[in-house]
């Protein structure tokens, strides 16, 4: 069935291609029909200038012949002036009169000779004119005439070539279909063939499920009645292991990730291929790019198709491992689907590769290509091969490791340990290939950045090219290391029988997870507590007495530690009120000093000597007490002690310490207050900041949603641009013809009303002439 399609999509392209050059033939006609029209035209307006020339000679010969006659008119006149003379000379002796009349004869006949020799002169003129006029028109005309018929011939051959190629291809056509109806009907007769052995097979295994059924409920019924319980099995020997189902879970889910991570660099790299394919080397906005392009184009334009569907089968695999499954190669049905869809893409990979390798050879054969961007480009092309060449060696591995979900005795446990060592190093091989590939183009955008010719989208769109080959770099290497990090979890055999070393297969697996939800059914239904094995719960009480005991001599050191903090703050209030005291005693001595140093001096009296001593006395015993004050003044509660002490001097002990007690709570009071209000502002301030970092991060993704709409929207704005300025280029062009035909039209009008007016005034004499004689 799979060459069945493959022919018909074969057939389907070759019937476009056949549609294409038909539609291309039509064209063609219609221009080689256009082209013999106006050759038609054009011989039509050669015969029309043909006449008007042959009007011309006629009137130039009519012409021509009236000098002539003009000529010999005027040879007359000469004569009959010179016999007038002589016949004037002979009779001079007869009179005035008649001589005054021969005088008046001979003025009328200069007169007239004059004339006639100005219009003979001015005839010549036009006829020269003419002449010349009618020899330029005449070359024009058949100038054009070669050109056509030149450009006549070259259509025919055209049409001829075109007419032969596409005989050829109906006739090849032809043949194909008539093979593929020959093949499709052979496939038929062959379907039929294997519908007929299905229906036989059917009917085959119907009997078998009946026959076995029918054995498994005798077998079933002697078991019950004959043979006791016996657990010794391999096949009851398998236990659910929820440890291991949340490990592959959580190592499916870190795969998520970075699949997602490779389907969108993917993505970006063969989109911004396929806008740098639009870009260089020839503009497609410029200019038409070259079949071969817009083939590749067409391709990397369909990349979504075979890169989406990686991430969704992955997810559907992700989705089928719960902590209620059973996960091994034998179970996982949807990574069938993965491989196929890997598979699909690889093939995508096949079929571009061609175009791509050809796309950097027209890059090469561009004009200002240099050496040294050709050696790149080459360079290129190897990394691109071996890229692809990873890519098949990884689908094979895949579409290995998805066959045991398909065939169950596909691969014993060795070889899928060998399968999964060679994918890591696959992995690792990809890595380094694409690493490669990313410092090559890196390396050919430098060396592009330096053309003359580079446009700003060319730069902006290799940029971004080169971000997501950085961004597919370590997607890549992730994937690698991951896998390598992990290859002991996906080698090792969780669920496989203990005392052998096959593997676990779905019938198994489905009797394993029935035995473990009627057990759970049961548990539930009987409602005892949770057992425990008798090892396990010996270690749980050693660890929960040893707890109790750490517990308990924690408790005791905690709270020794308590009374003795709360011993150490009696204390520490005690000689802090011993200290205000002694400030307040020292106070009183100084005072008293001070009294007694006046009395001293008041005493003394005489004596200078003794009055400075004491003055000095006394100006130190004030710097002191200066001291003592400004040192009270850094401690605001001793001060406001000191001062409640100075109040109630007179007062006994213990209202002093009362007072000082009181003092002391309502500053605990007011420090727990603040801090309870800073407890809550800052509650109150990281929810604030959460939900900014919430509003952040979507301002974030509504940036880069506008950045894209924006980008999108500067590109239409440049092509809608660069289309008007093509417009406006192509109006000014037509314009300026247009311009040129008219003034050219103008020049013709005005040149053949100054004929006319000319032959008008040329006729008008004649005329008169002809009236006068």
């Amino acid at each position: 069935m799979a060459n069945v399609t493959d022919l018909q999509t074969k057939y389907s392209k070759l019937a476009q291609e056949y549609s294409k050059l038909r539609a291309q033939n039509q064209v063609l006609k219609k221009g080689v029909v256009d082209e013999q029209a106006n050759s038609a035209s054009l011989k039509e307006q050669l015969k029309q200038r043909d006449q008007s020339l042959r009007k011309q000679e006629q009137e130039m010969d009519s012409l021509s012949f009236r000098n002539q006659q003009l000529a010999k008119r005027v040879e007359l006149l000469q004569e009959e002036l010179a016999a007038s003379e002589a016949k004037g000379k002979k009779g001079k002796s007869k009179g005035d009169s008649p001589s005054q009349h021969g005088l008046q004869t001979q003025s009328v006949f200069d007169e007239d000779l004059q004339k006639k020799i100005e219009e003979n002169e001015r005839l010549h003129i036009q006829f020269y004119e003419a002449d010349e006029r009618h020899k330029k028109t005449e070359a024009e005309l058949r100038e054009r005439l070669e050109k056509l018929e030149k450009d006549a011939e070259q259509h025919h051959g055209v049409v001829d070539g075109l007419t032969t190629k596409y005989a050829e291809t109906i006739e090849r056509l032809q043949s194909d279909k008539a093979r593929l109806e020959v093949k499709a009907q052979t496939l038929e007769r062959e379907a039929k063939e294997c519908r007929m052995r299905t229906e036989d097979c059917q009917q085959q295994l119907r009997r078998c499920q009946s026959e076995l059924n029918r054995q498994v409920k005798q077998s079933s019924s002697v078991i019950q009645e004959k043979v006791p319980f016996n657990d010794t099995s391999e096949y009851l020997q398998s236990v659910h292991c929820a440890a291991f189902q949340l490990k592959a879970r959580d190592v499916a889910g870190q795969a998520m990730s970075f699949i997602q991570d490779l389907v969108a660099a993917l993505l970006n790299i063969h989109s911004y291929t396929e806008q740098r394919v639009h870009i260089y080397p020839l503009d497609s906005s410029i200019e038409t790019i070259s079949p071969l392009n817009q083939k590749f184009s067409q391709y990397l334009h369909e990349n979504a198709a075979y890169v989406r569907p990686l991430e969704d089968s992955f997810l559907q695999l992700y989705q089928s491992i719960t902590e209620d499954t059973v996960t091994v190669l034998e179970t996982v049905v949807k990574l069938k689907n993965f491989s196929d869809n890997f598979s699909s893409y690889t093939h995508f990979l096949q079929k571009i590769l061609p175009y791509q390798l050809k796309s950097l050879e027209e890059e090469c054969e561009a004009p200002l290509c240099t050496a040294a961007l050709s050696a790149k480009n080459q360079e290129l092309q190897s990394d691109i091969k071996r890229v692809t060449s990873v890519f098949e060696k990884l689908q094979n591995y895949i579409n290995l490791l998805a066959l045991p979900s398909v065939r169950q005795d596909a691969m014993p446990h060795s070889n899928t340990s060998a399968v999964f060592t060679q994918l890591a190093a696959c992995l690792h091989s990809l890595h380094d290939a694409i690493k490669e590939m990313s410092k090559h183009y890196n390396q050919k955008a430098d060396i592009e950045r330096e053309l003359p010719t580079v446009t700003q989208k060319l730069c902006t769109t290799t940029e971004c090219l080169l971000g997501s080959l950085g961004s597919l770099t370590s997607c890549t290497g992730k994937i690698a290391t991951f896998f390598s990090n992990n290859l002991d979890f996906f080698t090792s055999s969780g669920y496989s029988p203990r005392g052998s070393t096959a593997a676990l297969n779905p019938v198994q697996a489905e009797s394993m997870l029935a035995n473990k939800k009627k057990a759970t059914a049961y548990i539930q239904a009987v409602k005892k507590p949770q057992s425990v094995p008798y090892r396990e719960a010996l270690s749980n009480r050693r660890i929960l007495t040893s707890s109790t005991e750490s517990r308990e001599g924690l408790t005791q050191q905690v709270q020794q530690s308590q009374e003795k903090i709360a011993r150490l703050e009696q204390e520490k209030e005690h000689w802090l009120l011993e200290a205000q005291l002694g400030k307040v005693r020292l106070e009183k001595e100084n005072q008293r000093i001070a009294e007694l140093e006046a009395q001293l001096a008041a005493a003394l009296g005489g004596s200078p000597n003794s009055q400075t001593a004491a003055a000095g006395a006394l100006t130190q015993g004030h710097e002191e007490a200066a001291a003592e004050l400004k040192a009270a003044e850094k401690e605001p509660t001793l001060c406001t002690s000191l001062v409640l002490l100075r109040d109630r001097s007179v007062g006994d002990e213990e209202s002093r310490e009362q007072l000082i007690k009181s003092h002391y709570m309502a500053r605990v009071g007011e420090l727990t207050t603040q801090l309870q209000i800073s407890d809550s502002k800052a509650v109150h301030f990281h929810s604030e900041c959460r939900a900014l970092a919430k509003r952040l991060a979507i301002a974030e993704k509504s940036r880069e949603t506008f950045s894209e709409e924006v980008k999108l929207a500067n590109q239409n704005i440049t092509r809608l641009q660069d289309e008007l300025a093509t417009t406006k280029r192509s109006y000014e062009d037509q314009l300026s013809m247009m311009s040129d035909h008219l003034c050219s039209m103008n020049e013709t009008l005005s040149k053949q009303r100054e004929e006319i007016d000319t032959l008008k005034m040329g006729s008008k004499g004649n005329a008169k002439k002809n009236k006068g004689r």
